[in-house]
């Protein structure tokens, strides 16, 4: 952990990302008051995303790539996680979050699409949207909502995003930190 009080995170946004998975994400990380910072790949902050809602980013993402962050973390949706794939400033700062042993994350089509592409997937265990699971090479897919392989966490759609999102709150913060911004939440 950096030597800030909250750990930090980074959300990446780009057009076409879907709705409730990245919404879900800084909403559950912001709860457990965890430093979010959303970071556009477009060349602007405000993006459409894959249902129609608008979000305006907190940053460009060139502009945040070289900050320290505890955890990264790529939602999914379509075309959206293939603009993630796409965009080799953010996948080369995701290589060097692995080899550092820190945490990074993806869910839906982003697994398959930018973590796959990226290459830091080789023999991790990892899941995504299950239709994409046939782009995978040389990781192990496993049908379960959310999969943690020591740094990586991965999640398979819009329907698990809560429980994605708990995750990483406890990766990033302990299982009470978890519990405490899931009851609030009246998480079952």
């Amino acid at each position: 952990m950096s030597d800030h009080s909250h750990p930090h995170a980074l959300i990446t946004v780009a057009d076409g990302v879907e709705d409730l998975e990245t919404v879900t994400l800084i909403d559950v990380l912001r709860r457990a008051e965890v430093e979010v910072v959303v970071g556009s790949v477009e060349n602007r902050r405000m993006v459409t995303l894959a249902r129609g809602t608008r979000m305006t980013a907190d940053a460009m993402l060139l502009d945040v790539l070289a900050q320290d962050f505890d955890l990264i973390v790529l939602p999914g949706g379509m075309p959206g996680a293939q603009r993630l794939a796409d965009h080799e400033p953010l996948a080369e700062r995701v290589r060097e979050q692995a080899a550092a042993g820190k945490l990074f994350a993806a869910i839906c089509a982003a697994p398959a699409l930018a973590l796959q592409s990226y290459g830091v997937l080789r023999q991790r265990r990892m899941t995504c949207y299950p239709s994409f699971s046939d782009r995978l090479s040389g990781c192990t897919f496993v049908d379960q909502p959310v999969v943690v392989d020591g740094n990586c966490i991965t999640s398979q759609g819009p329907g698990t995003a809560l429980a994605f999102a708990l995750t990483l709150v406890e990766q990033l913060c302990g299982k009470a930190k978890r519990n405490e911004v899931a009851k609030a939440m009246l998480v079952p």
